[in-house]
């Protein structure tokens, strides 16, 4: 069977140095108050049963768009110290990689977002219009989460 359309995987990746250690910066993506704090506003996470980030722990991330209120479900698919990898479909489908690098000084965040958006028109909307906006967003969410972790590290002695 052929497809009808062809479905470009596209990928925003960023990355940012952090002033404070990996297990802080770790926890900035699993304690979900933390989490709360460098999310985009715009974007609510919502577990499905208990927070967790372990493998098979399953969200839904809604973006409060008015009168679309879109929604991502997504599933951790990959876990080990300092990644977490979510698996997501919704009007997207693809991963968010988030891997914590140690360096010398500080942390070194790590956020890839590989992803399809298999209708053509949504395709062609985030295209035109979105494309840019989430990459700008992307830089600014690790950007609060820089401030998060490294004063939650300060915080903790």
């Amino acid at each position: 069977m052929v497809p009808l359309a062809f479905e470009p995987v596209q990928v925003f990746e960023h990355s940012i140095q952090i002033n404070a250690s990996s297990t802080t910066v770790e926890q900035c993506l699993t304690d979900l108050q933390l989490m709360h704090r460098w999310l985009n506003p715009a974007l609510r996470c919502e577990p499905i049963g208990d927070w967790t980030t372990e493998l098979g722990s399953c969200s839904r991330f809604v973006i409060q768009v008015p009168l679309l209120m879109p929604s991502l479900h997504s599933v951790v698919v990959e876990r080990e110290p300092g990644l977490i990898v979510w698996e997501f479909r919704g009007f997207f489908k693809g991963h968010d990689r988030w891997e914590c690098q140690p360096m010398l000084k500080g942390t070194r965040l790590l956020n890839r977002f590989q992803f399809e958006v298999p209708n053509p028109i949504v395709r062609f909307g985030f295209n035109t219009f979105a494309a840019g906006l989430t990459q700008q967003d992307m830089q600014a969410q690790l950007r609060r989460l820089k401030r998060v972790a490294e004063e939650v590290y300060l915080q903790s002695g």
